[in-house]
């Protein structure tokens, strides 16, 4: 049996729709439900550099960037009927207390770092861009770019070995960014560019954080980012250099597979 029947089963249907139905809208973003104000996300496909945007934002005196903390799998479950009840009584459902506590796990984060606004980077985040939006109506987004071939070969690199399913989940997170792309407001960053000039991409992202540019952001090296650990981030040499390293030369057009091409386009990788 499911748990919703487990949950309402024995209640009358009048009762059951009324305990199951979410709370009004208004009560969602009702004044103390929640901590963080203003949280900026970096919606990004895996190896898209978005590690190394990370630890460049995270040397930031007033902006902390944590290791991914993969908002996507957790959530809150009830196990009793009478549970959901005082849930109801108290204007909250499980999707509530699941953002309720998105909101407690980062505001922890950000008061242990001392700093002033946190920017949350896990590249799974992009396939709930509205439900952050529903937690934090006024979360703000960074949309990071990378060639998508490049993101393939560095997966490749990575460890993955069948190239057709690479492929497939390159398209499945490049697609999920320009959706969430089009359909919301935020900042462009080409990992092209933020490798390549690392001085002006991170000038443009305070300005749009609302902070002043340090030039100390850019020696990240000399800052404590955490652990650099497989299911957290990069990992790679590269990043544990300390040095933000030039971007590689952009595949060839002809080493597009078909499956990429259309994305590849859309972001000007490819002649339209």
């Amino acid at each position: 049996m499911s748990l919703k029947g487990r949950v309402f089963g024995a209640l009358p249907p009048t009762v059951r729709d009324r305990i199951a139905a979410p709370p009004p809208r208004d009560l969602r973003t009702a004044a103390g439900d929640r901590l963080l104000v203003a949280p900026a996300f970096v919606l990004s496909s895996v190896r898209s550099g978005s590690t190394l945007l990370r630890v460049l934002l995270n040397t930031h005196s007033q902006i902390h960037a944590p290791h991914e903390l993969h908002l996507r799998n957790i959530w809150v479950r009830t196990k009793h009927r009478n549970t959901d009840w005082a849930l109801h009584e108290a204007d909250l459902d499980r999707e509530q207390l699941t953002y309720l506590l998105w909101d407690r796990i980062l505001h922890r984060q950000l008061q242990r770092s001392g700093k002033r606004l946190i920017v949350n980077k896990t590249p799974s985040d992009v396939f709930i861009a509205d439900r952050i939006l529903e937690c934090w109506p006024d979360a703000r987004f960074i949309f990071l770019l990378r060639h998508p071939v490049a993101i393939a070969r560095s997966r490749e690199r990575a460890g993955s070995t069948d190239a057709d399913a690479n492929v497939r989940r390159v398209l499945r997170y490049c697609n999920a960014v320009e959706a969430a792309r089009t359909k919301h407001h935020g900042i462009t960053v080409r990992y092209e560019d933020l490798a390549g000039d690392p001085a002006k991409e991170t000038k443009r992202l305070c300005q749009f954080l609302g902070v002043r540019w340090e030039p100390g952001m850019l020696d990240y090296g000399a800052a404590d980012h955490g652990r650099f650990k497989r299911g957290i981030g990069d990992w790679d040499s590269k990043l544990k250099s300390g040095e933000v390293q030039p971007p590689p030369p952009a595949p060839p057009a002809g080493e597009v597979p078909a499956p990429l091409r259309d994305i590849a386009a859309a972001w000007g990788y490819l002649p339209t």
